[in-house]
């Protein structure tokens, strides 16, 4: 696995950029086209993947078509940034069939989230590539994306300057659960995706990393679950820090019979410092961030930043 990680370049306008599917398809293609137009009125110039207008079951295509994508786009002289239009079920699957060497010698500006939380872990360590957990452009409440979520997302886009602090919207409030200074590599995304890797060649490392996490629509007992088997895994061992972003619709049927989300971390005994509340994940307004760049928690200075 790369333990440097690089940065790619920035995208600008004229450049061309690759629209693609992962993981689950995309059945309504007005919001293919949606997602087009949205990234053509950025100035960018349009190529679409097979994997956007196809599908196989609950897949965006076979797992080589959706493969092909991606090893193309990367490949490609003529692209320069790759843009996944949702996400759903299916990134994993891939996994064993990308190019890694080939990526690490065409790097290129690389977003999503949700489920391809797999291909931002296994580029970053197999890849040793800067990626961007960002919103994806094909969801349906993309086109309801508030200022601070874009302002956050064109942030890693079209700017060079990546650095300092973090903040939540204003409204939304964070919390150091537990304090402490920390600096590591920014890794991790989504908690059930993150959980199915347990055991593969493909697992996140997150030794002096600090650990991003949120989910969506999972009960807490399951949350619950699966932290506990990122914690039996050792994941949070020798990590630096967590960073705990949204869990939207993670609430219980009855909640005289549940622990909180909270109540489940603290179960957890961490021993790093641990930040609460970051608003980033299945939720609007959201945050982006850069995945394998170097970030810092200080619960003195109530600080998230990228340094």
């Amino acid at each position: 696995m790369e333990s440097k990680i690089f940065r790619p370049k920035v995208l600008k306008k004229g450049d061309k950029v690759f629209l693609t599917a992962p993981s689950s398809p995309v059945y309504d293609f007005t919001r293919v086209d949606f997602a087009a137009g949205y990234l053509e009125n950025m100035g960018f110039v349009v190529e679409e993947g097979a994997s956007c207008r196809t599908s196989y079951g609950y897949l965006a295509g076979d797992d080589d078509l959706r493969a092909d994508d991606i090893n193309y786009a990367f490949a490609s002289k003529d692209i320069d940034g790759i843009f996944c239009l949702r996400g759903g079920y299916g990134a994993a699957r891939l996994l064993e069939k990308i190019d890694y060497s080939m990526i690490k010698s065409n790097p290129k500006f690389f977003c999503g989230y949700s489920d391809i939380t797999a291909l931002h872990t296994a580029i970053n360590q197999c890849a040793g590539l800067m990626t961007f957990h960002t919103p994806v452009v094909g969801e349906a409440n993309f086109s309801a994306a508030d200022a601070y979520t874009i302002c956050h997302m064109n942030r890693y886009i079209s700017n060079d300057d990546v650095f300092g602090k973090l903040f939540n919207p204003p409204g939304h409030d964070w919390k150091f659960i537990n304090p402490g200074k920390a600096t590591g590599i920014l890794t991790g995304g989504n908690l059930s995706v993150l959980a199915s890797l347990v055991g593969t060649a493909y697992e996140i490392d997150t030794v002096d990393k600090i650990v991003f996490i949120e989910e969506v629509g999972e009960k807490p007992y399951r949350i619950d679950r699966m932290l506990n088997q990122l914690k039996m895994a050792g994941k949070f061992e020798n990590c630096s820090g967590v960073v705990f972003g949204d869990f939207t619709d993670c609430n219980p049927v009855d909640e005289r019979r549940s622990l909180t989300i909270l109540q489940i971390i603290h179960n957890l005994k961490l021993g790093v410092p641990a930040l609460y509340n970051f608003r980033c994940g299945h939720c609007l307004p959201t945050a982006s961030l850069p995945m394998g760049a170097t970030a810092r928690l200080c619960s003195a200075e109530n600080c998230f930043s990228i340094i």
